[in-house]
């Protein structure tokens, strides 16, 4: 493979930071107080899910996410500092990495109606799926410097 400035796997590398960087500012720019104390978080997501095309959708967060909202608003929010702190430092980064292809494609099914929101979690996943497959933790990372995977 030939490459300009970096190697491929140096590259790989970029792009897994980059991605660990874009949920960082999804950790860092949400309402904190809002998502926690109020709410706020959970109830937009309530109020997607009860307007979902996909009954399914619904269903789905009736059962898992409104009998304990204050938990899940915990859940998203670390989730993402967890994935951006992983994957930046490259720690337990394949685990980071289908966590975060996961957490993408749910956005993805929850939010099918905004078109804005489309593109961040599709480029998002491709990320994801690309830095795992192409095993992005070989260089510039904990993982590789303590021998895990």
């Amino acid at each position: 493979m030939q490459t300009v400035w970096l190697s491929g796997a140096e590259w790989l590398a970029v792009l897994r930071i980059g991605l660990g960087l874009w949920w960082l500012e999804s950790w860092r720019h949400k309402d904190k107080k809002g998502w926690f104390e109020r709410g706020t978080g959970m109830a937009w997501a309530a109020d997607v899910a009860g307007k979902h095309r996909w009954a399914a959708v619904k269903n789905g967060f009736d059962t898992v996410v409104a009998p304990r909202p204050k938990l899940m608003a915990y859940v998203v929010v670390y989730a993402e500092l967890a994935l951006g702190l992983g994957l930046i430092a490259g720690f337990l980064t394949p685990v980071a990495l289908v966590g975060g292809l996961l957490l993408n494609l749910l956005y993805l099914v929850l939010m099918i109606h905004d078109w804005a929101e489309q593109g961040q979690n599709a480029m998002m996943a491709l990320i994801s799926l690309v830095a795992l497959l192409a095993m992005s933790w070989q260089t510039w990372s904990l993982d590789s410097a303590i021998g895990l995977f």
